[in-house]
């Protein structure tokens, strides 16, 4: 239920010193919501879904960051495991890395270049409004896009080591699946199956390894975001 869950966020972080190590595991259903607060890049909070959402409502990323992230004091150490759709910034943390450990930026020259595309297309069929509004659409994404971003870095960066493990992509779904005759979440399988195949290893080589465990099964792209700049290639600890 949304209010039990609530209470156990709360629980884990409340009086947490330097030095302690929480560790929360979400596995269940996600999806999004119209971003009110402009926070968001594409426009969309991802949120998670409890048993009674229907009459409770959903949790939203903000309000998740507000009460994991927000309290933490420096030396205290969060590992989050959001085993659910469109979890990818699930703690809406700032800083994104990928499978090489190099921090992510929101892709506007991609984003641009697809733009661009469109108003060609437009002009090609003499369409000249819709080549004028392409073109304003793909300046207002890329504007509030690059100033989502740059909010985020300067308002959810946090002292804190906080490490979120996510299913996916914010634009994926996270797959439930069943192994060894036991049902359980992909990612979270994955997790655990590339940890006990090798307990040492880097913050980029277990984010490889557990793309590694899901390659071929599915096709979602499990995801590394921290509240503080990161060294990737230190050994992961929990």
């Amino acid at each position: 239920m949304k209010a039990n869950i609530l209470r156990a966020m709360h629980w884990l972080v409340k009086d947490a010193r330097p030095n302690d190590s929480l560790f929360f595991h979400y596995s269940g259903h996600g999806g999004q919501t119209k971003d009110l607060d402009g926070d968001e890049e594409d426009g969309h909070d991802e949120v998670i879904y409890p048993v009674d959402f229907r009459t409770a409502g959903h949790i939203v990323d903000d309000e998740m960051h507000r009460i994991l992230v927000g309290p933490l004091q420096p030396g205290v150490r969060l590992t989050a495991i959001f085993d659910s759709c469109h979890s990818g910034s699930a703690l809406d943390l700032p800083y994104l890395y990928s499978t090489q450990g190099v921090l992510k930026e929101p892709n506007l020259a991609k984003e641009a270049g697809q733009g661009l595309l469109g108003i060609v297309s437009s002009y090609a069929r003499g369409d000249l409004g819709g080549m004028a509004s392409t073109a304003m659409g793909l300046f207002k994404k890329a504007t509030s896009g690059s100033d989502a971003y740059q909010r985020n870095i300067r308002t959810k960066t946090s002292p804190a080591d906080v490490v979120m493990w996510s299913g996916s992509k914010d634009s994926q779904t996270s797959s439930d699946a069943s192994i060894a005759g036991q049902a359980t979440g992909a990612m979270s399988w994955a997790f655990v199956t590339a940890l006990k195949k090798n307990p040492q290893q880097s913050y980029v080589q277990l984010l490889n390894s557990i793309r590694d465990e899901l390659e071929g099964r599915y096709d979602q792209k499990p995801q590394l975001s921290c509240s503080h700049p990161l060294n990737t290639n230190l050994l992961y600890v929990m």
